[in-house]
């Protein structure tokens, strides 16, 4: 597992007349749904800028790929510095434990967009790879940005 500690972040939420949830995504610039999921992203794009020091454009969020005929979207997506992908974050609500399905979803988006660096997080727990001669092989934390 990887020791994450996440930072102390001013969140702006808000809810809608209905009642829901949202939350301001900082690096989309926009309202986002407030789920589960969703906050386990944010949490982790803000761990990834404040503790991590990845520059806030080199992070995507939520972004289509396309895997055959159908799309898919990825979670995060973190640029290296001639911006091309470098590692890919799959995020899942706290609830979800990090199983087997959770690892080969990420690996098959890998498929479209191959990078250096895998992640999977439920935000309690997370586990990252680095791409070997052969195979995904599990680190011990994150690489600094290159």
């Amino acid at each position: 597992m990887l020791p994450i500690r996440y930072p102390n972040h001013p969140y702006k939420i808000k809810e809608d007349e209905e009642k829901r949830e949202f939350i301001f995504d900082e690096l989309r610039k926009v309202w986002i749904r407030l789920t589960s999921e969703e906050w386990v992203r944010q949490n982790f794009a803000q761990y990834l800028v404040q503790v991590m020091k990845y520059p806030a454009s080199y992070v995507a969020i939520e972004r289509e790929i396309k895997l055959g005929e159908r799309k898919k979207r990825f979670d995060l997506l973190v640029f290296n510095k001639a911006a091309h992908p470098w590692m890919m974050i799959e995020c899942k609500k706290m609830e979800r434990p990090l199983d087997k399905s959770v690892i080969w979803q990420i690996l098959h988006y890998n498929i479209a967009l191959p990078v250096k660096y895998l992640v999977i997080t439920n935000g309690e727990q997370s586990l990252a790879y680095v791409k070997g001669q052969l195979d995904f092989e599990p680190i011990p934390e994150l690489p600094e940005w290159e």
